[in-house]
This record gives C-alpha cells, sequence and structure tokens, in this order.
C-alpha cells in the first residue's frame, strides 16, 4: 500500500512538472486572445498615392459636437467637401498623415474591454449609444479613388510614459493597443487651404480707408459713422493728413498681409456669376436674400453696404481691394449634435467670427500714381491678379476670426496720434 501511494505522489508531481514546463514553454506561451499583437492594422494599406479621400472627424466636449472634415480629390483637384468643396492645398499634409498612418503595427495590446474605453480617449466620437462627452477619440479613414476603405482608425491619448506612443483602436473592435505612431491629422479648415487670402503683402499697400459704421436694420440709417485715411506719403503713414501712431499703423497693415479665414459659405449661383462680370449685379432674389442673412444690404442706388463697416485698401500694383464685414457666423457647418452638456449654451451665442465679403478691382490710373507714372515695372501684374482673385473671391462669402474682425476696424484715436 506505502508503494502505491509514493507511485501516486510520483505521477502527481510528474504531471504538475509537465503543466508547468507547457506553460513556461516560450514558443507557445502568447495566449490566443493575444496572438494579432505585432501584426498590421491595415495590410493592404502600404500606398501613399491610392489615397484620394481623407475623413477625419474630431469632438468638441465645450459643444458636445462631433466635427466632420473630409478632403477628396475629385475633378483633378483637391476639395474639401465637408466645407463646401472648397479648394484645398492638401497633396503634401495628406501624404504626410498617410505616410504616418501607414503600415503600422498593433505594437502592444492595452485593454479588451469597452469601460476603458473613455480612459483611453478612444471612444468612437459618432457613437450615440455612449452617453460619456469624455475619452472620445479623432476618427481617421482613408480610401481610394472608388470608395474603397483602406484604413480607418480611432486615435487616443499618448500613452503616459512613452513618448511617440498613443491609443489606437479600430471603429467596432473593444480591443485597444498602444502603438508607436507621430500622427496628429488636423480637422481644421485652416489648415489645408490656400493660406494667402489676399496675396498681398504689408509692403504693397499704399492707402487704407477705414469705413466704421453699423447699419440701424430697425430705422434703416447708418450710425456710428467714422472714416480714417491713411495714405503713405514719401515712406511716410499719415492719418487723416496728421501724424499717426506708427505702431498702431504697422498692427494693421499686418492683419491684412496675414488675414486668414477659418471657414467659408458658398454664394448663389446667380450672385457669383454676377461678380464675375463687369456688367455688376443684377440682384435676384435669392442674391438679395443671402446677402441680408450674411449681413450685407443692397441701396436702391446699387451701393452695398455691410453690417459692421468695411475697410478699402489700396496697393502699388493698382489693386484696390474691398472688405465688407458682415453678421456673427456659426463656428462648424455639418456639426453632428449628440446630448448637451447640462448648462450648455448655444456656441453660437458668444461666437466671434464674421463674415467677409471681398471684393478686387484693377485701377489703372491708381498704379500709374503709385508708380510715377511708369507701368513698365509692374507690367500687367495687377490686372492678371485682378482677375485671379475676382475669380476667387465671386463664389465664397468667407469668415474671419473675431480677432482679425477687431484689428481690422481701428478706431481713428487708435490711429491718429493727438
Amino acid at each position: 500500500m506505502r508503494d502505491l501511494t509514493i507511485t501516486a505522489i510520483l505521477i502527481v508531481v510528474a504531471a504538475g512538472a509537465a503543466g508547468l514546463a507547457v506553460w513556461t514553454e516560450p514558443d507557445s506561451n502568447i495566449p490566443t486572445a493575444l496572438s494579432d499583437q505585432g501584426q498590421p492594422f491595415f495590410p493592404g494599406f502600404k500606398d501613399v498615392m491610392a489615397c484620394k479621400a481623407l475623413e477625419i472627424i474630431a469632438y468638441d466636449e465645450t459643444t458636445a459636437t462631433a466635427k466632420p472634415f473630409k478632403v477628396e480629390f475629385r475633378g483633378r483637384r483637391w476639395s474639401l467637401p465637408s466645407h463646401f468643396n472648397y479648394p484645398a492645398d492638401a497633396q503634401t499634409r495628406l501624404t504626410k498623415t498617410a505616410a504616418a498612418l501607414m503600415d503600422l503595427k498593433k505594437d502592444t495590446v492595452r485593454s479588451d474591454s469597452t469601460t476603458d474605453h473613455p480612459e483611453l480617449g478612444v471612444v468612437d466620437p459618432l457613437d450615440t449609444k455612449v452617453s460619456s462627452l469624455a475619452g472620445r477619440g479623432k476618427r481617421v479613414s482613408f480610401r481610394d479613388g472608388e470608395g474603397k476603405l483602406l484604413a480607418d482608425f480611432i486615435l487616443g491619448k499618448t500613452v503616459e510614459g512613452k513618448p511617440g506612443y498613443r491609443y489606437i483602436r479600430i471603429p467596432g473592435e473593444k480591443r485597444t493597443y498602444a502603438v508607436k505612431t507621430e500622427a496628429e491629422p488636423s480637422a481644421n479648415f485652416e489648415d489645408w487651404i490656400e493660406t494667402d487670402l489676399l496675396k498681398l503683402s504689408a509692403g504693397d499697400i499704399r492707402k487704407v480707408t477705414v469705413n466704421n459704421y453699423s447699419i440701424n436694420e430697425q430705422m434703416g440709417t447708418l450710425d456710428n459713422m467714422e472714416r480714417t485715411i491713411l495714405a503713405k506719403e514719401k515712406d511716410k503713414w499719415k492719418a487723416n493728413g496728421s501724424n499717426v501712431k506708427q505702431a498702431a499703423v504697422d498692427a494693421l497693415l499686418s492683419a491684412l498681409d496675414n488675414l486668414r479665414i477659418v471657414n467659408v459659405a458658398q454664394k448663389p449661383t446667380a450672385l457669383t456669376q454676377d461678380l464675375k462680370t463687369t456688367e455688376g449685379i443684377t440682384m435676384s432674389m435669392d442674391s438679395i436674400m443671402s446677402l441680408r442673412q450674411k449681413g450685407f444690404f443692397v441701396t436702391p442706388t446699387g451701393q452695398l453696404l455691410s453690417n459692421e463697416g468695411e475697410i478699402v485698401v489700396e496697393t502699388d500694383k493698382g489693386l484696390v481691394y474691398t472688405l465688407r464685414f458682415g453678421e456673427i457666423a456659426p463656428s462648424q457647418p455639418g456639426a453632428v449634435q449628440t446630448e448637451p452638456k447640462a448648462g450648455q449654451t448655444d456656441a453660437t451665442r458668444t461666437e466671434e467670427r464674421r463674415y467677409l465679403f471681398i471684393t478686387v478691382h484693377y485701377d489703372e490710373e491708381k498704379a500709374r500714381t503709385y508708380n510715377d507714372g511708369d507701368l513698365a515695372k509692374i507690367g500687367d501684374q495687377g490686372k492678371r491678379l485682378a482677375r485671379e482673385l475676382t475669380n476667387r473671391f465671386a463664389d465664397w462669402y468667407y469668415v474671419i476670426s473675431g480677432a482679425d474682425f477687431t484689428k481690422l476696424r481701428p478706431k481713428s484715436k487708435e490711429l491718429v496720434k493727438g
């Protein structure tokens, strides 16, 4: 009996040792659940040039909205479908974005639980079933020219203590990975467009007329009218014939030089066509209603006025720009609203962005004046640029930031030295 007991003990010990050996065997220590670690997310995503469309869904917790942004190659040019197909300067940025996310590996499995998604910042920004507003990531997808999906990621928070790593999840899957990537795709409109809106530099400007006024729509009058004329005379600026506060003038010229738009809205087709011709605006009902909604009004004599005044800029090439400031503009087109925070107010109530209506024309007499009667040194530059800009400006109401709006409407007392 004693021998049988010893034999049984030895069998149990041997079985335990065998089990330990299996558990610690180097070639079989990866559980099936982790078998995809180290594999590429999208093995077929290897050609940057195959990307013909990029969509980014960012999330704004302050407004509880998902903000869709899309750039796409269509009709032999890049455009922004999320912003009325506005022309995009996209090739370089899209290539860098695609290269940073192409052929990514599933470096480290971080979690298989959906309860960890908010903490890791990988909640799908489009998921309406999740009540939490916090922890939503940025969803980025690529498609080829035929609309086939090449890759689709949710980019989460950066991994603490591991520079260059961030959490990533594939939409519809529970698993979250820690992945090495420096990708930070932008969903900001201004990062994807031609930034030099007016095509001028501060050194080109010879005269600026600031017409500050506001329209009293109830009374049909212009209120708070004030005109300041800045003119450059022998390399020195004068304001209404008086000396200027040079720092303030420099700030205004810099604001014109560096003017950036943050959004756009389309003009009606009829208005666009009218603005591209020399015959003037015929003023269809669609055009009149569109203008009024944006804060612009046509007088019985055909003069175009704006809610918050205008600024006229003349350059050495004979270009005359008129920038008219209209109504407050909404923050984003096409926002997807989710459950709001308690007590949250409409973002447009405090939004300072303004509609901007820009026109430009070439004035040969001014070109002669600013070049001492000699047009040879500038040639046809002014004419060509005026045509190019007229065709660009005719399609769009632009939207500028509140900061730029303020910079472009200085009061006389801010410019004229006392």
